[in-house]
């Protein structure tokens, strides 16, 4: 049952890094120094110094910044590319539990294809329709609902990762029930 929490909360946290590069890491960091609910491992124990948590601290509110600048969030979301899957790939291998269970290398694999996989998803579709739809009236809300997420997101894939399995799981249910509809309408129109 540790093994699944830690996956799940692994998981959980390399997503969030994907909408938000430093909420994940600034999470994890403060959670494993001022409480017992997350044990780092060598060399990730590093993320609770209290020098690296000012660092995530400064760099979190630089990135909630400039991703409410109208021009700049694009920028954000370029420089983000490299960024967030990187981030996602320190979460997932950080997460305790998970590094002494996997191999380090494939837990860092993992959290950058999630991480990634989710900036992917937001920079070049979510955030591109949400410009073109709105006129770009609806990218701060948006933006303040992903940090939102990725804070939320961060604290449960710790505190309570069985929850965020079972987000997981509604939210891969519904992307196949929308392929299903979408597949079921374009076979009626032909």
């Amino acid at each position: 049952m540790e093994l699944l929490t830690g996956i799940l909360s692994a998981f959980g946290l390399s997503a969030s890094a994907g909408l938000n590069a430093y909420i994940p890491l600034l999470v994890v960091g403060v959670l494993a120094h001022y409480t017992n609910l997350i044990k780092l491992s060598s060399p990730w124990d590093t993320l609770a110094n209290p020098w690296i948590l000012i660092l995530l601290s400064v760099l979190a509110i630089i990135e909630f910044l400039a991703d409410k600048i109208p021009a700049v969030n694009h920028l954000n979301d370029i420089i983000q590319t490299i960024i967030r899957p990187a981030a996602g790939a320190i979460a997932f291998a950080a997460s305790a539990r998970v590094v002494s269970d996997m191999h380090p290398v494939l837990a860092l694999a993992c959290g950058l294809l999630i991480a990634g996989s989710v900036h992917v998803v937001k920079a070049a579709a979510v955030r591109p329709a949400v410009t073109a739809t709105t006129g770009g009236t609806a990218n701060v809300p948006v933006s303040m609902a992903e940090d939102f997420i990725a804070t939320i997101l961060s604290f449960l894939s710790v505190i309570i990762p069985i929850l965020v399995g079972a987000f997981i799981c509604l939210i891969v249910a519904l992307i196949i029930w929308w392929f299903w509809r979408r597949a079921n309408a374009a076979s009626r129109v032909k």
